[in-house]
């Protein structure tokens, strides 16, 4: 996994936030419901991952495989 970002270095998180206000017209709540609604996406997608993962379906990422991706 990659460093976080500097504090400094927050211009990419605004010009997220500029374009998913633009992607909504301009109308803060639904920009905000429309985040909210990605996050339980992927809230809910990593569960099932997850759930896969302890069921022996899928191969877990040991942290050396991780690293070379």
């Amino acid at each position: 996994m990659s460093a976080p970002p500097s504090l400094p270095d927050n211009s990419r998180y605004e010009q997220a936030c500029d374009q998913a206000i633009a992607m909504c017209d301009g109308n803060l709540r639904s920009t905000i419901k429309a985040l909210i609604m990605a996050n339980e996406y992927l809230e809910a997608e990593l569960e099932e991952l997850q759930a896969a993962i302890t069921a022996g379906c899928v191969p877990a990422r040991t942290h050396a495989a991780s690293d070379a991706a």
